[in-house]
């Protein structure tokens, strides 16, 4: 076995494990503060033939990812792929839809293929004088001398390198995280999955590319205890993805037949089943994916490597925020190489003091919305509260932004500071929902002055 090694020296010289939609954004932020980046993929390159594209689930990009797209001026090539959803539309069980609105006029979030997305992204990295490295397998850290050691998995030579940083940006089950992990003395693991998994389906596009439910919006099949999702692409097919329970009646491992598959979409997701002609075929021939969240600490070390994305904080996907939350980080440690000129101990120590809370709390939060996604959404009793909350937000924007508008639509807010207001305003949504007669007092001054009174009691 032949070992190469490339010994980089300069302390411009930054690799990053991972070429994922996180790593190349962030190549691109430092490729542009004038750093020399080179990402490390363990993958062949998705833009070439024969390439893997890993998950294909659909994305929601919403103004948080947008922000730091916009910084590094990618957002134009990224709306060319992107379809924007300005609701829910939301399929019952009767067959009948309703459309709820995600919230005020304009304001909206993107469909976008994971793949496509990456490969774009790629693509502008190259363009930022990022070289990226291909089938390079990430095996071993040595922390005294900062060199990564790599397989190159088409020849199965090692390579060796020694940047001056090191950003772990390889995904939830991270190598690099994992290097960190077994050499540091007080590290904190929390690895946590749900009994949930997820399977992807394909509606395809009607005659000429023809789109054959509402294009622009998240379509929503809540039953309960699961869902299915469609979200729409650019050829007019939609990209669905079932979040089911792995056992028990009705479940994954019940669902064991193609007929038992079809006779099952037809009683529960009956609209579907008509726009799904590959249905049983697909059910079995796409894997069943599980859903994990991990939490860890510290994020860092010695200033030199620090871990980002999904490989510091995975989440379920149900809020929409992984990625969203994994650019936001790429934007914040790029302010602060700005506020901190190039001083990395200062840079790293500022990030993770700031973004390790904000991870924590979307992580919560996105438990908390597959509830919500895949039972209350169908609920007129919650679907009251939000119709309260909403008009009560158009007459005081200035003392109460709705939950899902400030993770979604409110960059300015952080994830732990909408995580306390959501609580807050749940808790006051509480009593007002239990006053009685609120279906016919909820647009009323009494109601507007009780939800004031308990704002102003809770020092807002």
């Amino acid at each position: 076995m032949n070992n190469t090694t490339t010994n980089d020296a300069s302390v411009k010289a930054v690799a990053i494990i991972g070429a994922g939609l996180v790593g190349s954004l962030l190549a691109i932020y430092l490729s542009r503060q004038g750093y020399s980046v080179t990402i490390y993929e363990r993958r062949n390159d998705m833009r070439t033939a024969g390439g893997a594209a890993g998950r294909s689930i659909n994305l929601a990009l919403s103004d948080r990812g947008i922000r730091a797209l916009e910084e590094v001026g990618a957002m134009a090539a990224i709306k060319a792929i992107a379809i924007p959803m300005h609701g829910r539309q939301i399929h019952h069980a009767d067959g009948t839809a309703a459309y709820q609105p995600y919230g005020q006029e304009g304001q909206y979030i993107n469909s976008v293929s994971r793949a496509a997305l990456n490969c774009t992204l790629m693509d502008l990295a190259g363009q930022a004088g990022v070289r990226i490295v291909f089938q390079h397998r990430c095996t071993a850290i040595n922390w005294t001398t900062n060199e990564i050691h790599f397989e190159n998995m088409a020849t199965r030579d090692m390579v060796v390198v020694t940047p001056a940083l090191i950003f772990g940006a390889d995904g939830a089950f991270s190598a690099a995280r994992l290097q960190h992990q077994l050499q540091h003395d007080r590290f904190d693991y929390q690895q946590s999955y749900i009994d949930f998994g997820y399977k992807e389906l394909n509606i395809p596009p009607g005659p000429n590319g023809a789109f054959r439910m509402e294009k622009n919006a998240l379509h929503i099949w809540p039953r309960g205890n699961y869902m299915l999702i469609a979200l729409p692409n650019p050829d007019g097919s939609f990209t669905c993805t079932l979040f089911f329970p792995f056992d028990g009646e009705p479940s994954f491992a019940s669902l064991d037949t193609k007929e038992k598959v079809i006779l099952f979409f037809e009683k529960t997701f009956g609209d579907t089943v008509p726009l799904m002609p590959m249905l049983a075929d697909e059910f079995f021939a796409n894997p069943t994916a599980s859903l994990v969240t991990v939490k860890c600490f510290p994020w860092v070390r010695e200033g030199r490597f620090a871990l980002i994305g999904d490989a510091a904080h995975a989440i379920v996907p149900f809020f929409g925020q992984g990625m969203n939350c994994g650019f936001e980080d790429c934007a914040i440690l790029n302010s602060l190489i700005t506020r901190h000129a190039h001083n990395w101990p200062a840079i790293l120590t500022d990030y993770q003091q700031l973004r390790k809370p904000d991870a924590d709390a979307i992580a919560t939060l996105a438990l908390n919305n597959f509830i919500e996604m895949r039972d209350k959404v169908a609920d007129p009793v919650f679907l009251l509260q939000k119709k309260i909350e909403a008009r009560f937000s158009q007459k005081h924007p200035d003392k109460w932004i709705p939950a899902y508008a400030q993770v979604t639509f409110s960059p300015q807010i952080r994830y732990s500071d909408a995580l306390r207001n959501g609580l807050r305003q749940e808790a006051i949504m509480q009593e007002v929902m239990a006053t009685a007669g609120i279906a016919d007092l909820w647009d009323t001054e009494t109601i507007e002055a009780m939800m004031l009174s308990k704002l102003a009691a809770t020092g807002n």
